[in-house]
């Protein structure tokens, strides 16, 4: 039997980037995959996709910034699954902007809803069913969750923030068989760049990234995969990222230097 055949698995942010190509690279093995987002078409696209191949999934259009959505959304799982097994935080959004040049402030509050409040939400509901099933909260953070990132001040607050939750959570589900990955990608290719608010609120909708240059989200995606298998604490899919967490200890002016590069250099 696969890893994850027949477990109910839940994805936030399904409907593109790291979020449709981990449902993707899941689907082989048969999992019973729950795709939320908020484009129920893209949902739907994907849906067939898995299909195709063999997989198994349920469409349930998801806004996680509202708490009851994410209620009716784990909800919704366990009544055509009959239970989770795996909860994937993924859904979020970023930003392109210093925050001196920041014209619309709400940026900030939309930014902590979708990539940490919607975590929370999520998590909060599944958790009685996961505790029950043993299984795994996996929550994708970023390397801006370990570390400052200019122009993403708001972004990089709300991947803090999800650091803190989930390590906080960790603990307190020691033994009871339930486990928590965070995920700290690097840059990836994604729709989410070109998505990026810029200084006045509206997406920026082109990307600002030399996109050649970046990880693909199906090698991600793979990377996540072994972590989910493996149980893994943290996952960090760059050199740099897995250096930086050193560095910052020891030489934190350096890492600023190597973030601000990072960002001229837009890879």
């Amino acid at each position: 039997m696969a890893e994850f055949e027949d477990r109910v698995t839940v994805v936030t942010g399904a409907s593109e980037g790291i979020g449709r190509a981990l449902c993707l690279a899941l689907a082989p093995q048969k999992p019973k995959l729950v795709l939320a987002a908020r484009n129920e078409e893209r949902l739907n696209a994907l849906k067939e996709e898995i299909e195709a191949i063999g997989g198994q999934a349920m469409v349930v259009p998801t806004d996680v910034t509202r708490e009851e959505a994410c209620k009716n959304m784990i909800q919704s799982a366990v009544s055509g699954w009959g239970g989770i097994d795996i909860l994937v935080n993924n859904a979020g959004r970023t930003m392109w902007t210093t925050l001196e040049d920041l014209k619309d402030t709400s940026i900030i509050e939309q930014l902590i809803r979708v990539n940490y409040l919607g975590a929370a939400y999520c998590t909060y509901y599944a958790l009685r069913y996961l505790k029950a099933s043993k299984g795994r909260i996996v929550t994708i953070s970023s390397i801006a969750g370990l570390n400052g990132v200019p122009t993403r001040t708001a972004y990089s607050a709300s991947k803090h923030a999800l650091f803190g939750f989930f390590d906080s959570l960790r603990i307190e589900l020691l033994g009871t068989g339930v486990t928590v990955t965070m995920i700290a990608p690097d840059f990836v290719l994604s729709e989410m760049h070109r998505r990026a608010f810029g200084s006045d609120g509206k997406p920026l909708g082109t990307s600002p990234m030399q996109e050649e240059k970046i990880m693909i989200a199906e090698e991600c995606a793979a990377m996540i995969v072994r972590a989910i298998e493996n149980r893994e604490r943290v996952l960090i899919t760059s050199s740099r990222g897995k250096l930086g967490r050193w560095i910052k200890m020891f030489a934190p002016g350096l890492i600023d230097n190597i973030a601000l590069k990072a960002i001229r250099a837009r890879k």
